[in-house]
């Protein structure tokens, strides 16, 4: 879904980057590799001050964000004391492995801290033809997938597209911001 969505941005003319946080340990005394054995570097706060918008993405635990996302951004206190993010655009999607679950209120768990931060959420609005017509994941608040108990359900066409749409709107939104300033 990821790479969709930064599909979708380099689509509305913006340069993508994807990035990962590191996995939570129960282990408090252990930490993370400082690079992750494959797949997208980790995510900083510098990655996150740079962005000119940002879309966030997580599987689904029991209706909100996994925890290693939500332990990533309850760490951006200081971004958020300096106003960094207030005014970009941002966006959000995520899986499950159910139709019913959680799909949006995990959306909205990842939209609270944005808001908090001032950054205008943005999400899919229903001139996206596939939101109306998809019998898989999707919603206004964002893009979602129902991945199955194993996880290897493939993307719905209409998953795609709607993935794309959040990515080509965080770039149009964040071009014309651009512009206005």
């Amino acid at each position: 879904m990821a790479r969709l969505v930064a599909r979708g941005v380099e689509e509305g003319g913006m340069q993508a980057r994807l990035r990962t946080v590191p996995s939570v340990s129960p282990d408090h005394e252990a930490s993370a590799p400082p690079v992750p054995p494959s797949g997208p570097p980790y995510a900083t706060l510098d990655d996150l001050g740079d962005c000119a918008a940002l879309a966030l993405g997580s599987p689904t635990r029991f209706g909100n964000m996994a925890a290693p996302l939500k332990y990533f951004l309850d760490g951006t206190s200081g971004l958020w004391l300096h106003a960094t993010l207030a005014g970009k655009p941002a966006g959000v999607f995520t899986s499950t492995s159910s139709m019913h679950g959680g799909q949006e209120t995990t959306l909205l768990s990842m939209m609270l801290p944005l808001m908090h931060h001032g950054m205008l959420i943005t999400g899919l609005p229903y001139s996206e033809p596939e939101l109306l017509s998809t019998r898989d994941g999707g919603t206004p608040y964002g893009p979602s997938h129902v991945a199955g108990r194993d996880g290897k359900t493939p993307l719905s066409t209409d998953e795609k597209r709607l993935c794309s749409a959040l990515g080509r709107r965080l770039a149009t939104i964040a071009a014309r911001l651009r512009a206005s300033e």
